[in-house]
């Protein structure tokens, strides 16, 4: 059976159809280019040929540099010194190619490029290094040669489908309580656990491609094929991919293919001479808001590196798909900058990178083509319309979407609206106004309202009274009022959502106060760049309350399949601040009101009798108790029948 196309199920869309259907030959015929006997997957060998490689004789090294006039290989093999013993031999379409006897590297060693073009040269890194540890002494950075004597074996199988992902997002580096820079094996041995106990089914690590600046949160990449040397090895990391596929985790990574670091040592740019070998020449090469270097998907080269890289994180480290960073800035022309996405006509206009658009196209036929249960998401905010539909019915493949527009609301009603002020149908409607035909991944708020000069959610909620008032012996109207809003906000963004959910690392319990990377404003301290576990372990404080509280909400939602099912709205009150809907079998009742509590509160409702599942006033959730645990209720003449107490969260389960 034939499927629609998106501008046959959104008819706003079919003045732009005849742009949508070229938009999706565009992404085939490039497919058929590349991979004329079938599978793209079968040709995005890049890494495979290039870079340094174990032989039957010892090794060989390729690099592909077409402005290169001579090419050498330095480091602990020959003292750091040039020498023609260890220069490359040119093979043809801008490849340069060496051979070494098996004696000539070891494990360890550590060497760079040095590439000369006419009028210049420098030292280098090899474009698909897989290996780069930075000098402590230096701070320099080098390609290592790493061939341990044990390699890691594979234990256990990938997780399958996660039609509906529950994402755990995190960074490993400031995983750790201590004030520094923490390990995979941390990560694996003291936060995995914890992920598991809460019932995330996803975990989504940020920052595993190789960055020069640790500051940068991973987003300026210099080496895309190396795993960050600074939380540890590649088989520390494969050991934690692989005991997270033991408890029924999936691992996706945040990976950045929308610009590059602009280093020239570390990085790609410049990388021959060029400055248009990867990336755009002139003003178009360079990202205004970034300062790093933005990529011409147009050039077969470009594409070709960038899908052979999706294609080696899959296989290398078993990953179970990518989280792609910067949609946006890659899909269009001024990177969506200072735009303002209302108009469908924005999506297909000459403004469009459409070789950005084709490129990841063909990511999504590759990524899905190595794993069919993979899982693709694109951090876009302009709301592209078929982004995250089927390339058949002519979308751009990826699975789902970031509903970036929703943390920003709640920042908005929290930050300039009294809690009074708040309009459920304005909630309501941003939380459940997307696109039918794509699915979406909502959140509360991610690592981006964290950062120093943001606040997350629970910090705007109690601000200072965090430092003195998080006791349960010691708390205040203030922190009552923060505990509850921070349960029903994430109970009411994660019930509404339109295919998935996402928590920051640590933001399930209220982390306190901002992220802030180690840097020289701050005295280059990791104070800010960790998070404390110790405080949701501490019983006498009210976070582990709040922790409580999301693994009951994570492990109901996915326990009754409710994100299955599509909301449907029973009731709004802009006056008593109600909002009232059912998702499948479970209705989900909210008071927002700030003081008002409403006895007999009457709505309509499938008849039927209900059982209280949970409630966000219960007080193992810090809150005072005021429902009875597994209340019971049938409906009366169509009709529901609840107290619903001020600032609560009500969960009912249809049983008959």
């Amino acid at each position: 059976m034939r499927k629609k196309k998106i501008y046959e199920t959104d008819p706003w869309l079919e003045p732009w159809s005849g742009a949508i259907d070229a938009r999706q030959e565009r992404i085939l015929s490039l497919k058929e280019e590349m991979a004329p006997e079938g599978r793209l997957s079968d040709v995005a060998n890049n890494h495979l040929y290039y870079g340094l490689h174990r032989t039957e004789k010892g090794w060989v090294i390729r690099e592909w540099a077409p402005n290169a006039t001579r090419l050498f290989l330095l480091g602990d093999l020959n003292g750091w010194k040039r020498s023609d013993q260890y220069a490359f031999r040119t093979v043809g379409q801008g490849n340069w190619e060496l051979e070494l006897p098996a004696s000539a590297l070891s494990h360890g060693d550590l060497y760079k490029l040095w590439i000369e073009w006419p009028g210049g040269g420098g030292e280098r890194l090899p474009a698909y290094v897989r290996r780069v540890v930075q000098d402590p002494d230096t701070y320099l950075f080098c390609a290592q040669v790493w061939e341990p004597a044990e390699p890691y074996v594979w234990k256990y199988r990938r997780t399958g489908k996660r039609k509906h992902p529950f994402i755990y997002e995190c960074h490993i580096g400031m995983g750790g309580d201590a004030e520094k820079v923490s390990t995979f094996d941390e990560f694996r041995c003291s936060v995995l656990p914890r992920v598991h106990k809460l019932g995330y089914n996803v975990l989504q690590i940020m920052a595993l491609q190789e960055h020069p600046y640790y500051g940068s949160f991973g987003y300026q990449v210099s080496n895309f094929f190396a795993l960050s040397s600074r939380f540890g090895t590649p088989e520390q990391f494969k050991q934690l991919v692989d005991e997270a596929h033991r408890m029924g985790i999936a691992v996706i990574m945040d990976i950045v293919h929308s610009h590059s670091v602009s280093n020239d040592l570390e990085g790609l740019s410049h990388f021959d001479g060029r400055e248009d070998l990867y990336f755009h020449a002139g003003g178009r090469g360079q990202h205004p808001a970034w300062g790093s270097r933005c990529f011409d998907y147009g050039k077969s080269e470009v594409r070709y590196f960038l899908l052979s890289n999706c294609k080696f994180w899959m296989e290398e480290f078993h990953l179970d798909g990518f989280r792609f960073d910067g949609v946006t800035s890659m899909i269009y022309r001024d990177h969506g900058l200072g735009t303002d996405f209302g108009n469908y006509e924005l999506y297909f206009n000459q403004g469009v990178d459409e070789d950005a658009v084709s490129y990841l196209g063909l990511a999504n036929i590759l990524i899905h083509e190595l794993n069919p249960n993979a899982i693709t998401i694109a951090e876009d905010v302009s709301g592209m319309a078929g982004l995250a539909a089927p390339l058949a019915c002519g979308g751009v493949g990826f699975d789902f979407r970031m509903a970036m527009g929703i943390a920003d609301h709640w920042i908005k009603w929290i930050k300039e609206q009294r809690d009074e002020e708040w309009s459920m149908g304005a909630i309501w409607w941003e939380l459940t106004n997307k696109r039918a035909d794509e699915s979406t991944i909502s959140y509360a708020e991610c690592h981006d309202q964290a950062l120093v000069g943001d606040k997350t959610i629970i910090f705007r909620l109690i601000d200072k009274d965090m430092y003195w008032s998080m006791s349960k012996q010691s708390r205040n109207l203030v922190v009552d009022r923060g505990l509850a809003l921070h349960k029903m906000i994430r109970l009411v963004t994660a019930a509404t959502c339109g295919g998935g959910y996402l928590n920051f690392m640590g933001n399930e319990w209220g982390h306190p106060e901002w992220i802030d990377f180690p840097r020289e404003g701050n005295g280059w301290s990791y104070k800010y760049a960790r998070r404390q576990w110790h405080l949701v372990d501490d019983d006498s404080l009210l976070y582990g309350m709040l922790n409580d509280f999301d693994i009951r909400m994570v492990h109901y939602l996915r326990k009754e399949a409710v994100l299955e099912d599509v909301p449907v709205q029973l009731y709004v009150d802009e006056g008593r601040k109600v909002l009232i809907f059912r998702r499948g079998n479970s209705t989900f009742a909210f008071n927002f009101h700030p003081t008002a509590s409403y006895e007999g509160f009457r709505f309509h409702a499938p008849d039927g009798e209900y059982t209280m599942e949970f409630n966000s006033d219960e007080k193992r959730f810090g809150g005072y108790s005021r429902l009875q645990d597994g209340e019971r209720h049938v409906t009366v003449g169509g009709e529901l029948s609840l107290y619903l107490p001020s600032r609560c969260a009500v969960v009912l389960k249809k049983t008959r």
